[in-house]
């Protein structure tokens, strides 16, 4: 199974450092750190490999390296337009989709962001920007390169809305002040682990693995180590 995984000899997994769910650098060491890096090294550690993993700030980028061959298997939100190229398993981790407004915003609810002339700050390539590209039909978004840097943009360029992962939101607003989130989520973003589609073998194996995982506590346990809250395990039904 090691050779349907890593052809290379090592197990080259993308990290997207720009969901502060599933991975952030460690400050003390500068290396990456989080749940994907645990399942990630649970997974080299069955398979019987050596790790290799392959940083990155956006979502996007990290697509990229698995459907280009740059890397073995990746963490990313299930999304149709991703399922063309990525064998994705079932979620382990759902996170939530919010939208941000300064403290003085008209804007109240979800449905008046949907509005023409209304500016939405998305990160590039995102969950909730391919969503959002989907089901906004009137405000306009406005890519912004990596998730993390999408509150400063909508600063910057005087938006009207930030949309974003709710722990991000909450902690730039916390730092920015002045701002606030949206009583309602705009959308659960159900993160899983994935292969390229090719590798056929290897989504199998990857698919009870992520199961194995959720249901053993591993998932859970290392959400609580790295003191994430606000994200729940994902269930069957999920």
């Amino acid at each position: 199974m090691a050779a349907a995984f890593a052809p290379g000899g090592a197990l080259r997994a993308s990290i997207n450092l720009g969901n502060p769910v599933l991975a952030t650098l460690d400050p003390s060491t500068g290396t990456p750190v989080g749940v994907s890096v645990d399942l990630a090294t649970e997974l080299a550690r069955r398979l019987g490999v050596p790790l290799q993993l392959v940083a990155v700030k956006s979502a996007g980028e990290s697509v990229d390296n698995v459907s280009q061959g740059k890397a073995d298997v990746g963490f990313f939100a299930i999304d149709p337009k991703r399922g063309q190229e990525i064998a994705f398993t079932r979620p382990y981790v759902l996170i939530e989709g919010f939208y941000l407004v300064r403290d003085g915003s008209p804007i109240r609810t979800n449905e008046q962001v949907d509005q023409p002339g209304v500016k939405v700050a998305v990160g590039k390539g995102s969950a909730y920007d391919l969503f959002l590209t989907r089901e906004l039909h009137r405000a306009t978004l406005v890519r912004i390169p990596t998730s993390p840097a999408v509150v400063q943009g909508f600063l910057d360029q005087n938006l009207d809305v930030a949309a974003g992962v709710k722990q991000q939101l909450e902690k730039d607003a916390a730092r920015t002040g002045g701002l606030r989130l949206l009583d309602q989520r705009f959308m659960v973003i159900r993160q899983a682990m994935g292969v390229p589609k090719a590798r056929g073998d290897a989504a199998a194996y990857l698919a009870n693995f992520v199961e194995e995982m959720k249901t053993s506590g591993f998932v859970a346990q290392s959400l609580a180590r790295h003191r994430i809250a606000g994200a729940e395990v994902a269930n069957g039904d999920d």
